[in-house]
């Protein structure tokens, strides 16, 4: 058997996509949230590695059931043997749950401003974590948002969930754009964790893809993880930076620095490139193997500088490691 290492996981991240024999297909994962919004995806684990995968029939990797266990194939030629992973809500061993399915915002990497979907009630989401309790599963939340309104207003939305849900004494992180105070706010309603995503660190891409944020630029998310690592702490802060904008490794690398200089443990994202936004991005391209290797060693050997650790993060992205490779576990 051919277990998963971080060249394999590299490869499968580069593509990114999985066409899969629909008899092992019970439950498979819609992302309500960010970038591949409303795509089918399953998560895959092997040697102690876990990835997830768009679920697509024009994939070159074929996913299939093999001697009991579950094998991924290129070109007729096994890569990998594992299993499916049953997701809990959105990825496994989390409670993961988008709120507010719609954003003002209409960043060009992103799905959302194009859907305008649900905003579920406390109530609602009250339902879903009381079944994941119910049925033993029951060990973390992370909340994710669009803005229907505003950043603010989307801050007073997610303060009234986190206080809803504090009852379940489990760690709760929250993922959302900044607002006013916002992190001061979200710690004292019982946040564990945040991540605020800067997208890019090229500020030319920023402004091109993230144009139209009303005073809402690069600069404030920067000065709002600042303010983040202050109140939440080192190691409970982190952001997303998308690779497959245009950036520059050199880019990359003064971005993650400059981040983790200030005590935020950067996530490098594969570009996820939705039908609905494949007109706009026409300059996005997948990461190789190669790059995602080389962009993963450097972030890891710039986390060591800093004494960042991401195995100390108990809720969102970092633990999961479906979507990323992740410094620590898979590098």
């Amino acid at each position: 058997m051919t277990y998963m290492d971080m060249t394999i996981k590299a490869d499968l991240l580069s593509i990114g996509s999985v066409d899969v024999d629909a008899s092992l297909l019970p439950r498979p994962s819609f992302s309500t949230a960010g970038p591949g919004m409303g795509i089918q995806s399953i998560f895959f684990t092997s040697g102690g590695h876990r990835v997830r995968l768009e679920v697509n029939r024009d994939s070159p990797l074929k996913m299939k059931l093999k001697n009991g266990h579950v094998a991924i194939e290129r070109d007729h030629r096994e890569i990998v043997e594992g299993e499916i992973e049953e997701v809990v809500a959105h990825c496994p061993d989390q409670v993961y749950i988008t709120i507010s399915e719609r954003c003002i915002y209409n960043c060009t990497f992103c799905s959302v401003p194009k859907s305008q979907g649900k905003i579920k009630t406390v109530e609602e989401i009250l339902d879903i974590v009381e079944k994941a309790r119910k049925n033993g599963k029951l060990k973390v939340i992370a909340l994710t948002s669009g803005i229907s309104k505003s950043p603010d207003n989307e801050i007073d939305r997610v303060v009234d969930v986190v206080k809803a849900l504090k009852k379940y004494q489990v760690p709760i992180g929250v993922a959302v754009h900044p607002g006013k105070n916002s992190s001061q706010r979200l710690k004292d309603a019982g946040v564990t964790e945040v991540k605020y995503s800067v997208e890019t660190m090229d500020r030319e891409i920023f402004d091109r893809v993230c144009k139209g944020r009303k005073g809402h630029t690069l600069d404030f998310i920067l000065e709002s993880l600042r303010d983040a690592v202050r109140i939440f702490g080192r190691n409970r802060v982190s952001s997303n930076i998308i690779i497959g904008l245009g950036e520059t490794d050199e880019n990359v690398r003064q971005g993650v620095e400059y981040l983790a200089q200030m005590g935020v443990i950067p996530i490098l994202r594969p570009i996820t490139i939705s039908p609905l936004r494949k007109d706009d991005l026409t300059m996005a391209t997948r990461p190789s193997p190669e790059r995602l290797l080389n962009l993963t060693k450097m972030t890891r050997e710039i986390l060591e500088k800093y004494g960042l650790r991401v195995d100390v993060a108990q809720t969102m992205c970092l633990p999961c490691t479906g979507c990323d490779l992740t410094p620590g576990y898979d590098v």
